[in-house]
């Protein structure tokens, strides 16, 4: 018999792990917190698919893996495949999910406001909303990160936030690490650069349903 979760708990469970790792466990560490969140993602991840791929063949190459994330691997954590894939087949693949049902969970704390800045009323909001946003979105990259990692593919997935629009956008510029030595099974951490490879973005604006919000978001992907 399999157990079975409220998705709305599941919702709940994430953004309350975000809020006590930046909040209370690593308030003045913000660089910790963030490598903890993406830690416990890449372990979800990591298990999650060893148990949905355990009555499947092995994949043969990265682009099979990174369909079977798309698809698969998306609908069973959203319940929605991923709407966009890209790759420039030299191992960057993006992946856009034009409604990433984490994001439309995100609000801002009204007192943050008022204690942190009172003689300036919108650069509080929106550098609320900036590491808010960011950090909940290590997560899925950890995600991300975890599941190919048992796929057999050594990657690098993050996300970074930039500023926050008066018209409420959100722009995640998403950097990560560009490969110096010859694939192999050499330890890619000891042998990489830090370069910007690609963006990725989110948009919250009015839209025409009940929801009024549209979540877009990029993910890049590095093949070491």
């Amino acid at each position: 018999m399999v157990r079975e979760v409220a998705e709305s708990c599941v919702d709940g469970v994430v953004m309350e792990m975000v809020a006590a790792y930046c909040g209370r466990f690593y308030a003045a560490k913000p660089e910790l917190a963030a490598r903890r969140i993406e830690a416990i993602g890449f372990q979800v991840g990591h298990q999650l698919s060893e148990r949905y791929t355990m009555e499947r063949p092995r994949f043969s190459d990265h682009l099979e893996a990174i369909k079977f994330i798309c698809k698969d691997f998306w609908s069973e954590l959203f319940k929605k495949q991923i709407d966009n894939l890209k790759t420039n087949h030299r191992g960057t693949f993006v992946l856009q999910d034009n409604h990433f049902r984490w994001l439309t969970r995100v609000s801002l704390d009204p007192s943050a406001e008022s204690t942190d800045a009172p003689d300036n009323d919108s650069a509080p909001l929106g550098d609320t909303a900036a590491q808010t946003t960011s950090m909940l979105l290590y997560f899925p990259c950890g995600l991300i990160r975890g599941a190919l990692t048992n796929l057999g593919i050594s990657c690098s997935v993050s996300a970074d936030m930039s500023n926050l629009p008066a018209y409420g956008a959100v722009n995640l510029h998403c950097t990560s690490y560009i490969n110096q030595v010859k694939r192999g099974y050499q330890n890619p951490v000891e042998t990489i650069r830090e370069g910007t490879i690609g963006f990725a973005w989110a948009t919250l604006g009015a839209a025409a349903n009940t929801y009024n919000v549209q979540h877009i978001m990029n993910v890049i992907i590095i093949m070491y």
